[in-house]
């Protein structure tokens, strides 16, 4: 008999400094409580790990810890802080970027760096407890309606389940266009692992440079190292040496590639941090709604992150760039769009058939 659906409705009036009790049944946990700097942060908890989300602004998931391992991009801040700019608190493990803009401004773009989702002040906030086809689930939702005179007016609701016993997450997006013409539309889901000395990138993308495209342009926000492009040319001429990750690689500041993905008979594209001890990161997305696909390395001691698979509707250029390119998309009057992403960690037997799965995709 299938678990009946509870909605439980959050109000910012719930969260004090103490951590307390929202919802309790069988291995779901889900607490409320506020950082030092005021933002309000739910955490959904199962058998094997937990996640710290930010219900209130851009339903980040701030944090991942599953398997006794924290997943989550090691940055130079230890806690959210609300009310200040996308770099001015950056570090969280997924956020949502766009949806009327992506990517880093350029030449004439006026939109914030990576749009206006990532810290978008929520309107609604809620818990939901149920059953789907892979289980019982623990889950937060919420909606944040965008709206410009003249301009755009558009609502974004996600959702992130955490099922029993699993240490991957199912995050769903659905953006609606209220207007009565078409919206112009992009999104970016920037997943952030934290790289692990040895390990193992195997990708359902074949690797080569006319698939694994090292990103040459450097953003006006990155301040190069000397041997910086030298190493870009490198990774150019021969992408597989970064398939395995080491420290003495100097992804300092950054380094991007444009991964070309091939998906399963499902129509899910698979990405691993296979780690040496075992067990392995994951993000799964479907190249029919997430065509481009952005693998972002930064290993510079203040920030370190494997952005393994950051799924997109195109690449991070900026709205002028990707409109020129022909990458921004359409969503006509009244209709619904929807994304589907899985991130998280495997365990070594999971891992293992995941990465039989990649090697059967590519043949």
């Amino acid at each position: 008999m299938s678990m009946e659906t509870v909605t439980i409705a959050l109000s910012p009036a719930q969260f004090g400094e103490r951590e307390s009790l929202l919802v309790e049944c069988g291995e779901f946990t889900a607490t409320a409580f506020r950082f030092g700097s005021g933002v309000c942060a739910v955490r959904l908890a199962n058998a094997v790990g937990s996640i710290v989300m930010l219900p209130w602004q851009g339903q980040q998931i701030w944090s991942a810890h599953f398997h006794g391992r924290e997943l989550t991009m090691k940055s130079m801040f230890d806690q959210p802080r609300a009310g200040v700019g996308y770099l001015e608190t950056y570090g969280a493990f997924l956020l949502h970027c766009g949806a009327t803009a992506m990517g880093v401004p350029g030449p004439g773009d006026s939109h914030p760096l990576h749009g206006e989702l990532p810290n978008a002040p929520y309107q609604c906030a809620y818990l939901e407890l149920g059953e789907d086809t892979d289980g019982p689930y623990l889950a937060l939702g919420g909606w944040y309606r965008h709206t410009v005179a003249f301009t755009c007016n558009y609502t974004a609701e996600p959702l992130t389940k955490l099922h029993a016993g699993s240490g991957i997450l199912d995050v769903t997006l659905d953006i609606t266009n209220h207007k009565v013409t078409p919206m112009e539309w992009m999104y970016l889901a920037h997943i952030n692992f934290r790289p692990v000395e040895q390990a193992q990138l195997v990708y359902s993308a074949p690797c080569d440079p006319e698939h694994a495209r090292v990103r040459t342009s450097i953003p006006s926000h990155v301040r190069p190292p000397a041997g910086y492009r030298e190493f870009l040319q490198e990774l150019a001429r021969d992408p597989a040496k970064h398939n395995t990750f080491s420290n003495s690689l100097p992804f300092d500041p950054e380094v991007c590639f444009f991964l070309d993905y091939q998906a399963d008979a499902a129509g899910w594209a698979h990405s691993l941090q296979v780690l040496p001890a075992g067990g392995a990161d994951y993000v799964g997305h479907r190249p029919d709604q997430l065509d481009k696909v952005v693998r972002w390395i930064a290993n510079n001691g203040d920030q370190g992150a494997m952005g393994l698979a950051l799924p997109a509707t195109a690449e991070p250029e900026g709205y002028s760039a990707e409109k020129a390119k022909g990458y921004v998309r359409l969503l006509p009057p009244g209709e619904t769009t929807r994304i589907e992403l899985r991130a998280g960690a495997l365990t070594p037997e999971q891992a293992a058939a995941k990465a039989a799965l990649v090697a059967e995709i590519l043949g």
